[in-house]
């Protein structure tokens, strides 16, 4: 069982002005709505507080079914972003039902009702734990970009099939020739398709050849989409691309249709195809006000950085070689953005260096290639932001290091020799008796599995656990649930939920301040998402700068779940 008596509700209320950045997300988004069916036949309803909100906002639901109707919440506006209908069978009759949410702001005198939401439920008599999208074909997919596509304030969901990755590296087992080129396609949430657009042959099918982001770059209030491009049918007699043309190009997010484009960063200066072909893509806010586009070449020796206006025009471009210090090779599976100077602009983490907004290089510890990277908020008792690494190159000591993110200054490490630390790792408040984040990581090869305190006490050593347990929020408590063997469940292994399909992405793109699972089951797009009341209310998660450009990322490279800055 956790230890609930560590933290009170009262000291985790007082902490919330300090976890939303200075810079935040543009995006204006809806209440996001979401009502499922429980097990005991009540109705469970949850939507997001906004950033805007004043602090007096309050809310009230209205039920109806055919000609019935009752105003659910009574007296007061509910202070809560979430609510229980414990007998809708019972009290309705029909077992189609209608939600409408109502806002009511700070306003002196009455308060005249604002509808801000309205959802429908068919009662089934059995729980219903997720939202479904069904796909247009029987396949399954690889990525989701999610992004308000034509500006309603809903998320729309952008989907990258097949689930089908090549890696450059050519050895057997890793490099295999494309047996069919990648689609891009828009979901809205009801399950309407809004488009379609083929990568082609140009692009081989896998992570490194095909970044792509979704996000709100040229400010209209709709989210575009940008992905790596080339021309016609460029692959060899084996079936790599190893020449033609390059490009990042821009589709409209709410036709499809491709609007701009701009070279890509090229191939010359890297040694071989298993290095060139590493590619990224991401977005920051590099004066602290505008989105710029971030292109990334290289990961295990020369890197290349080009970044780009919403009009593409070059702001400004680095090459590891520049840099006086070891900067090439230094890259990890991911591109995180961040603020890590608390200087109100955002830095580029490589990996294990990082460039400062200018494109400037800030600092590197010349380790080598980390493949668990995360900046975060993790040790309460150091200032500012921290990153946890463990490093895929062998080393005879301090592979597994956490260190302060403006001055890569390393806090505490693991003292051990390490030959390849591997996949995603792992960072989260997950235990409420240790301050601060727990970080975790393992090796690839041998069974051994650590999990630190922020502090960098050992906590645990195992065998068993998965490289990359996912953490994320989903019961009413302050610490982070842990997703992995098919459910989520406490650290301890307490199950709140089983889980169906591949697990694609956690993010908070529905309802309350608590996580959401995204899944791939074949043809079908599934939305999991927490029906547990909470008696706080926080701000949807997705307001956060850092945690919004971390869920950006997630569209390119390995996935790592986004962190919430400070």
């Amino acid at each position: 069982m956790k230890c609930r008596l560590m933290f009170s509700w009262a000291a985790w209320l007082l902490l919330l002005p300090a976890l939303t950045t200075v810079l935040t997300a543009a995006e204006k988004l809806d209440r996001g709505l979401v009502a499922l069916e429980r097990e005991d036949g009540s109705v469970f309803l949850s939507w997001r507080l906004l950033q805007s909100d004043p602090e007096d906002v309050g809310f009230h639901i209205h039920r109806s079914a055919g000609d019935r109707s009752d105003l659910l919440t009574t007296g007061k506006p509910h202070r809560l972003t979430n609510f229980v209908d414990k007998a809708p069978q019972k009290d309705m009759g029909g077992k189609v039902l209608t939600y409408e949410l109502y806002e009511y702001g700070a306003k002196k005198g009455p308060a005249a009702p604002k509808q801000v939401g309205e959802v429908e439920v068919t009662l089934t008599g059995r729980a219903r734990s997720y939202i479904s999208i069904p796909l247009k074909g029987d396949y399954d997919f690889q990525k989701v970009g999610i992004g308000d596509l034509d500006g309603d304030g809903a998320y729309e969901f952008v989907i990258k099939q097949p689930d089908f990755n090549t890696d450059p590296y050519q050895q057997p087992g890793y490099w295999k020739k494309s047996t069919t080129t990648y689609k891009l396609e828009a979901y809205r949430l009801d399950g309407t398709m809004l488009w379609r657009y083929d990568m082609g042959w140009s692009i081989e099918a896998g992570i490194w050849y095909s970044p792509w982001i979704v996000y709100d770059v040229d400010g209209d209030g709709k989210a575009e989409v940008y992905c790596k491009a080339g021309v016609g049918d460029p692959r060899d007699e084996k079936g790599l691309v190893t020449s033609g043309p390059e490009y990042l190009i821009k589709i409209d997010g709410q036709t499809g249709k491709f609007i701009a484009k701009t070279d890509w960063l090229s191939r010359d200066g890297f040694d071989s195809y298993n290095y060139y072909c590493r590619n990224f893509l991401t977005v920051a806010y590099l004066d602290g006000k505008t989105p710029s586009l971030i292109m990334q070449r290289g990961t295990y020796n020369l890197i290349k950085v080009k970044t780009l206006d919403k009009d593409f025009n070059q702001i400004w471009y680095w090459e590891s070689p520049q840099e006086k210090a070891k900067y090439g090779g230094q890259s990890s599976h991911g591109l995180i953005t961040a603020d890590v100077d608390q200087d109100g602009r955002d830095e580029l983490v490589l990996g294990a260096a990082v460039l400062d907004d200018n494109g400037r290089g800030l600092w590197t510890l010349e380790m080598g290639h980390p493949d668990v990277c995360y900046v975060a908020d993790i040790d309460p008792n150091n200032p500012g932001l921290e990153v946890f690494y463990g490093l895929e190159t062998r080393q005879k000591t301090d592979g597994i290091c956490l260190v302060d993110a403006k001055t890569g200054r390393k806090l505490w490490a693991h003292k051990e020799p390490t030959q390849h630390l591997h996949n995603q790792g792992m960072v989260g408040d997950i235990l409420a008796e240790s301050p601060g984040m727990e970080v975790f990581v393992g090796e690839r090869d041998l069974k051994k599995r650590w999990l630190y305190s922020s502090q960098g006490k050992l906590l645990e050593f195992s065998e068993k656990r998965p490289l990359s347990p996912r953490p994320v929020w989903w019961d009413a408590d302050p610490q982070k649930e842990v997703l992995f063997s098919g459910d989520i469940r406490d650290w301890d292994g307490q199950v709140f939920q089983p889980i169906g399909g591949r697990v694609i992405a956690v993010v908070d793109c529905l309802g309350d301040h608590r996580e959401e699972v995204i899944t791939c089951v074949k043809g079908e797009l599934r939305i999991y998402t927490s029906t547990i009341p909470a008696s706080d209310r926080r701000v949807c998660l997705m307001q956060d700068h850092q945690y919004r450009l971390g869920v950006a990322a997630q569209t390119m490279g390995y996935y790592y779940p986004a962190q919430l800055g400070k």
